[in-house]
């Protein structure tokens, strides 16, 4: 039998174990780097439900403070069906990193098959002159473990 989250969209950092996968993109003085983490005890495998954590860290390498106003991800399983998601900030917050300044979160994303894929970007707002610029959120794949055997 397999867990359900316990509260829709909130993926503590205990849950986070064994990650298979990192990718980086830097994007406009932004670094963007994803670690992706198989979760077998909140997935379903005969009812083909496979849950996948993934932390993002989020690096502003400008000389200038920035603010993170919207995300937009596309998510793709290995049956092509595509899903798009889009939305105020990352997990309830829109977070203001001064130069130099990181900020990691934790989230998650269900998908129909045992791999997938997900890429997106961010709108970032420059906070000394409010220009909104798109950073890059690298192609990162989600596959569980037994098939990488």
């Amino acid at each position: 039998m397999y867990k359900k989250w316990p509260l829709s969209g909130y993926f503590p950092y205990f849950y986070v174990k064994g990650c298979f996968n990192m990718v980086k993109k830097v994007t406009e003085g932004i670094t963007i780097s994803v670690e992706t983490f198989y979760q077998p005890d909140y997935s379903n495998p005969i009812g083909s439900e496979f849950m996948f954590a993934y932390r993002i860290t989020i690096e502003n390498n400008n000389t200038f403070p920035i603010k993170l106003l919207r995300r937009h991800w596309y998510i793709i399983d290995s049956n092509g069906n595509h899903r798009e998601v889009e939305g105020e900030g990352v997990v309830g917050v829109q977070p203001l990193l001064a130069p130099g300044e990181s900020y990691q979160y934790v989230s998650g994303s269900n998908l129909r098959t045992e791999i997938g894929k997900m890429y997106g970007t961010y709108q970032m707002e420059n906070q000394l002159n409010k220009k909104l610029f798109e950073v890059k959120i690298p192609e990162f794949q989600m596959i569980v473990p037994f098939k990488l055997n």
